[in-house]
This record gives structure tokens, sequence and C-alpha cells, in this order.
């Protein structure tokens, strides 16, 4: 339980629930901000390298699956802040002072914004890597059937277009490990 009224002291269930918030809050920042930087360094590195957009329009370094993982990001750079700015200070509000603890409710609330916005987050980047592969697939048809043999190097595979795949799972993995937090906590707050 995490308000209880009339207690002054810290039970030991609330500081356990008090320093679960702490933890959780500075492992999925970081965890959320490594992955973020290697599919944003990723993602940067695929459009510095692409080929201008007309040689060719089914490129998975230019195609909508990019431009749907990038909102994936944008959301996850959300779900940091949620971290840094709501779970680790209601931890310290919850060892602290007792005027000054979060109701129940209010914690739920949060918890709640954070797992929605991680669900979006991973909505955004499954939608992102499909529309990827798609393009791939579309690809690795076009490179040749049955004794014809595609002589459009653009039309092949490319070890970049790859690595837009990557930087799509990495978001996945992201925003999943967002919603995995999410969720251990709001076990931990309604046990």
């Amino acid at each position: 339980m995490i308000d209880r009224p009339g207690s002054s002291a810290v039970s030991p269930t609330l500081r356990d629930i008090a320093k679960n918030f702490r933890l959780a809050g500075w492992i999925g920042f970081w965890v959320q901000l490594v992955l973020t930087v290697i599919s944003s360094v990723i993602l940067l590195f695929a459009g510095a390298l692409s080929r201008p957009p007309g040689a060719n329009q089914n490129s998975p370094t230019t195609g909508i699956g990019v431009v749907v993982t990038i909102f994936g990001i944008l959301v996850l750079l959300f779900n940091m802040y949620w971290a840094l700015f709501c779970y680790i200070p209601i931890g310290r509000r919850l060892d602290g002072n007792p005027a000054n603890r979060p109701k129940r409710p209010e914690t739920i609330q949060v918890l709640r914004t954070g797992l929605i916005a991680s669900l979006v987050g991973m909505l955004l980047s499954l939608l992102g890597a499909q529309a990827t592969v798609g393009l791939l697939a579309a690809k690795a048809f076009n490179q040749g059937i049955g004794g014809f043999v595609n002589t459009d190097p653009s039309k092949f595979i490319q070890p970049l277009d790859i690595l837009v795949v990557q930087a799509s799972v990495n978001v996945i993995l992201a925003q999943f490990f967002g919603i995995g937090t999410a969720l251990w906590l709001l076990n931990r707050v309604t046990r």
C-alpha cells in the first residue's frame, strides 16, 4: 500500500516500493537512452549514405518505415523523460516526508501514462519495422527469379537496408523495456 493515514514512519514495504521506483526509473532511462542513441545513429548513417530519392523508390532507407520508426524514437524520448522526471521523483517522495507522499491513484496514473506511451511507441515501431521489411521483401523478389537476373544494382538488398531493420528492432526492444518497467512497477504498487 502506498499511503497509510496516520503513519509517519516509512514501512519496509513502502521503502521497497520507493527503491523499486528509483531503480526502475534509472535502469529504464539508461537502457532506453542507449538503444535510442544506437537506433538514431544507424538511421542518420543510413540517411546520409542513401541514394538520392529519384534513384530508387523502393529503398528502406528512404521509405515510410524510417519515418514511422523516427516517430517511435520520439515516443522513446518521452519515455526517457517520464522515467527520469516521474518514476524517480515518486520513489524519492515515497521515501521522504509523509505529507509529500503521492497517493496510490496518483502513482497508478503515472504508471498508466508511461505504459500507454510505451504501447503507442511499440505500435509505431512495429509498423515502421513492418514497412521496412515489406520494402526489403519487394527488393528480394526483384533480384531475380527463375533464370531472370536483375542487372540493376540499386534493386539488390544492401547492407545499409539491413541496418535500417536493426534500428527498428532496437526501437521495438526499447519500447518493450518501457512496457516491462511500467508493468513491473504497477505490480509492485497494487500488491
